[in-house]
């Protein structure tokens, strides 16, 4: 192949045409630009080459592993059809036309690429001093297809990186670092857990799975199970997107979106509860309730609140001008219906506590006596208003740190 094949292939890439953003397959395109043996000055050339290179170096010294990574997780239309079972026959010669394309350009090498631009010998010893990046043979349409086999498990584009998300200007924005909370490190309330772990599985199944509320103290680790269980079963093919209370109108718009991902996808939304005037209020209804063409199987909420009805209720509330004061009430406190299942999660009784605190002592490997360990335990939860299982875990910290002697 010569150069300017390569060049026109790269530019007139359609199926893979959202890796000419990549910052080093940009690169790379501004490289085959600038190759002309006719022009003396070997400045632009070196200048593209070292700025190709610098980019690549920055992840690794391989092309092919590069450019074989970047095709599996780059979201294309073939990917999405082919998760949606619609991969249409031009769609699939487009797109092994472009794999096998893209493969050729996994074993380029500096040199064959000086050769089918036309380098002389002699011009090609000027540009010997400049690093030489390794290459790879690889079976990219192969790679490429079990990748769209599994892309219910995998999933493609940023959902193939990474597992939790956040929201912003109603575009998901990826969790470079995660929380990496995990069940294990979860003792105590393993019932309740249970709960929310059975309906996670009938989730990331196929199967009919509820919108959850897990409702309880402060500090017992409502939010840390959806997180762990998030990262349990990110390679089922799980996704968290945390979701803020004023971000809740944005959400239908984002659920539409996500219904057509073949991966599951849990809407966490932490610390809810709502003013009874609060415009927040029917937009978790409608998102709870779903559109006229019914809740995504692929989609479930769970919210976390030490609230058990979610809305803040005053006095005055109770005694106020509301003609219909009882259905308005009503109406109010039957949101944490809509959640099919409700999880409390109680502060724990002394003995619960306790054996919170003697697993985390074997995680951080406290040596203490146990009975000591309890009592000075204790005397932190009185001084740090109760007893939780944040509690016992920021006394054994201490503990670990030297804090606590």
């Amino acid at each position: 192949m010569q150069l300017r094949e390569w060049n026109a292939r790269l530019h007139g890439l359609v199926i893979f045409r959202a890796m000419l953003r990549d910052p080093v397959v940009a690169k790379l395109v501004e490289l085959t630009d600038q190759l002309d043996p006719a022009v003396p000055d070997l400045s632009p050339v070196c200048g593209a080459v070292a700025a190709f290179e610098a980019a690549l170096f920055e992840h690794t010294t391989n092309l092919g592993d590069y450019l074989s990574n970047a095709v599996l997780e780059t979201e294309t239309v073939c990917v999405r059809q082919a998760a949606a079972g619609q991969l249409s026959p031009v769609m699939e010669a487009a797109l092994n036309s472009e794999l096998a394309f893209l493969q050729q350009l996994c074993g380029l090498s500096l040199d064959k690429l000086l050769e089918a631009a036309g380098f002389s010998a002699e011009q090609a010893r000027e540009l010997a001093f400049l690093p030489r990046w390794e290459v790879k043979q690889l079976d990219l349409t192969t790679a490429y297809s079990q990748r769209m086999r599994e892309a219910g498990k995998k999933g493609y584009g940023m959902f193939a990186k990474h597992h939790v998300f956040t929201v912003e200007n109603g575009q998901l924005v990826p969790v470079k670092y995660p929380d990496p909370q995990k069940l294990s490190e979860l003792p105590g309330y393993e019932k309740e857990r249970e709960k929310v772990i059975a309906n996670t599985r009938a989730l990331l199944a196929g199967s009919p799975a509820n919108n959850v509320l897990l409702y309880g103290d402060a500090g017992t680790g409502k939010s840390s199970t959806v997180k762990a269980i998030a990262n349990e079963y990110a390679a089922d093919g799980l996704r968290l997107v945390e979701v803020k209370k004023n971000q809740l109108y944005q959400i239908p718009d984002l659920m539409d979106k996500l219904a057509a991902n073949p991966l599951k996808f849990i809407l966490f939304i932490d610390d809810l509860s709502f003013s009874s005037n609060d415009d927040n209020f029917a937009a978790l209804k409608a998102i709870l309730e779903g559109s006229v063409g019914g809740r995504a199987r692929n989609i479930a909420v769970y919210a976390t609140s030490n609230r058990r009805h979610l809305i803040k209720e005053t006095l005055t509330d109770r005694t106020g001008d509301d003609i219909h004061e009882a259905d308005t009430r009503q109406e109010l406190m039957s949101l944490s219906a809509r959640f099919g299942l409700t999880v409390t999660f109680q502060r724990p009784e002394k003995a619960r506590f306790a054996a919170i605190l003697e697993e985390l002592a074997k995680q951080h490997h406290i040596q203490m006596p146990m009975e000591e360990l309890l009592v000075k335990a204790e005397s932190f939860a009185i001084r740090a208003g109760g007893r939780s299982p944040r509690v016992a875990k920021q006394f054994i910290e201490q503990c670990e740190s030297g804090v606590q002697k």
